[in-house]
C-alpha cells in the first residue's frame, strides 16, 4: 500500500494531485529557475506502520519494494522488479588508507540490473506508468537511463522510444537496443528535448526522465532513488553517513538520496542528516556554478568533451540546487586526470570497475580531503553509480595495448619485468 497524498512544489510549496505533471510547478516557473514536484506522503500513518524492526525482517530480494510504504505506486500488481535495489556497501579500506580516509564507503550500484542506479528509477517511474494506464515510454539519454527505461519498459511490456546523440558509445547503443528500444540519434541535445516533448504533449508518450529545461524529470520515478538514501542508514547501523558524494548532471539521484534520509530522520528512523556532495566534472559544473550565483537561479554551461559524459551536462535542476543548500553541502569540479586516476584507484584496489562518470565521487573526496574540507575519520560515502563495462572505449589505447611473446618463459619474465616492472 502506498501513503502517497500528492505533488508539492519545493519552492512554492503549491499542491497538486497525484497526476501525470513532468514539467514542474507551472505556478512559480520562470525563465531562471523551474522548480520540481515532489511526493508527498502521509507521515503520521506511515510512522504507525513503518520503523527500524519493520524495514530490517523484509528480505533483500524485494530490492526497492522493500520500502514500499515511501513509495507511490498504490497497487502491488504493478511493482515491477528485476532485482533492483540491495546493493552492496564496500568498506573501502584499501582506497581510503590511499586518500586519508578511515571510513570510506562505496556503493556500489553497478550492480542493478542493468549496471547502474538509474534501475531504482526505472523500476518505480514505470510501475507507476503503468498504475496511470501508459502504452509507450519515452526517454533522452546517453546510454544508462536509456537502457533502463529500455529493460523495464521491456518487462512491463510496453514499447519504449529512445532519442540519444550520434556518438553514444557501442555498449550504451547496444545495451539500449538489445532490449527491444527504438532508438534513435538526434543532431542536438535541446533537439531530443523537443523532440520528445511533442511526444508526450501529443501523442501521450510517458516521459521516464526529462524533456525540460531546467530539468523537471519524472517526479515518480525519483521516489526510486531514496531507496538509495534508505540502505545507506540501515547498512550503517540505523546511522547517517556524515558525507554522501555523488556524481551529478541534473541532479535527480542527489536529491533522492537527500530526501529518502531526510524523511527517515523526520520518522525517527535515524537521528543525525548527512551532508551531500556533487562531483561534477570540470568540462561542465552547472551545480557548481548555481551555488557561486548571488541570487537563487540556474545557471547554464558551455561543455566540453568529458570521459565522464554521463554527468557531463549543460545545466542543472531546482531539487539539486534544494539538496546542497538545506544539506549545508557543496559541489566539487574534478579534473579528466582525477576522474581517470579515481578509475583505476578503485578497480586496482577494491576489485570493482567504475564507470568514469562514477569515479568522480572518488576523486571528490580525495580532492576534498587534500583541501582540507573532510576529517579523516568522518564516515564518507561515494555513490558509483555505473559499470566501467560501459565506457571502455574511453580507455581502449591504454587497455587494448598489450604485449604479445613466443611462449618462451624467458620471453614472459623479460616482458613482466620491462612493460609490467
Amino acid at each position: 500500500m502506498s501513503y502517497a497524498l500528492g505533488l508539492r512544489c519545493l519552492r512554492c510549496d503549491q499542491r497538486y494531485g497525484l497526476g501525470m505533471m513532468f514539467e514542474g510547478c507551472p505556478k512559480c516557473a520562470d525563465p531562471d529557475i523551474v522548480s520540481n514536484l515532489v511526493v508527498e506522503y502521509d507521515y503520521e500513518k506511515i510512522r504507525n506502520v513503518l520503523s527500524r524492526e519493520v524495514v530490517s525482517r523484509r528480505p533483500s530480494r524485494l530490492g526497492v519494494w522493500r520500502y514500499r510504504e515511501l513509495l507511490p505506486v498504490s497497487d502491488e500488481r504493478h511493482a515491477l522488479s528485476l532485482g533492483e535495489g540491495s546493493t552492496a556497501l564496500l568498506h573501502s579500506t584499501s582506497v581510503g588508507r590511499k586518500i586519508g580516509l578511515r571510513n570510506l564507503y562505496l556503493k556500489d550500484e553497478s550492480r542493478n540490473p542493468t549496471w547502474s542506479f538509474k534501475d531504482r528509477f526505472s523500476a518505480v517511474a514505470i510501475s507507476k506508468g503503468l498504475e496511470f494506464g501508459v502504452k509507450t515510454t519515452a526517454a533522452a539519454s546517453t546510454g544508462n537511463l536509456g537502457a533502463s527505461v529500455a529493460a523495464y519498459s521491456a518487462k512491463a511490456g510496453v514499447p519504449s522510444i529512445i532519442l540519444t546523440i550520434p556518438t553514444v558509445p557501442f555498449t550504451m547503443l547496444g545495451l539500449m537496443r538489445a532490449y527491444g528500444a527504438k532508438v534513435v540519434a538526434v543532431t542536438t541535445p535541446a533537439g531530443r528535448w523537443e523532440l520528445m516533448s511533442k511526444g508526450v504533449r501529443e501523442y501521450g508518450w510517458y516521459p521516464a526522465g526529462t524533456y525540460t529545461t531546467p530539468p523537471t524529470g519524472n517526479p515518480y520515478g525519483l521516489q526510486g532513488y531514496k531507496t538509495i538514501g534508505y540502505e545507506l542508514v540501515e547498512q550503517l547501523g540505523w546511522r547517517s553517513p556524515d558525507y554522501i558524494i555523488q556524481p551529478t548532471a541534473n541532479g535527480a539521484g542527489l536529491f533522492g538520496e537527500w530526501r529518502g534520509i531526510k524523511e527517515f530522520y523526520d520518522l525517527g528512523m535515524v537521528d543525525s542528516l548527512p551532508v551531500m556532495v556533487a562531483a561534477e566534472p570540470e568540462a561542465g559544473g552547472p551545480l557548481y556554478r548555481s551555488t557561486l550565483e548571488p541570487r537563487e537561479t540556474i545557471a547554464r554551461v558551455q561543455t566540453k568533451k568529458s570521459v565522464a559524459f554521463s554527468i557531463a551536462g549543460s545545466v542543472t535542476s531546482y531539487q539539486a540546487l534544494r539538496a546542497v543548500k538545506d544539506s549545508k553541502g557543496y559541489s566539487v569540479l574534478v579534473s579528466e586526470e582525477e576522474i581517470l586516476e579515481a578509475q583505476s584507484l578503485i578497480a586496482s584496489c577494491e576489485g570493482v570497475l567504475a564507470e568514469a562518470s562514477s569515479a568522480a565521487s572518488v576523486a571528490a573526496a580525495k580532492k576534498m580531503r587534500e583541501e582540507g574540507r573532510v576529517d579523516a575519520d568522518a564516515v564518507v560515502v561515494c555513490v558509483l553509480t555505473s559499470s566501467g563495462l560501459k565506457d571502455l572505449e574511453n580507455r581502449r589505447e591504454q587497455l587494448a595495448n598489450i604485449p604479445t611473446v613466443e611462449p618462451r618463459w624467458e620471453e614472459l619474465q623479460r616482458v613482466l619485468q620491462t612493460y609490467y616492472a
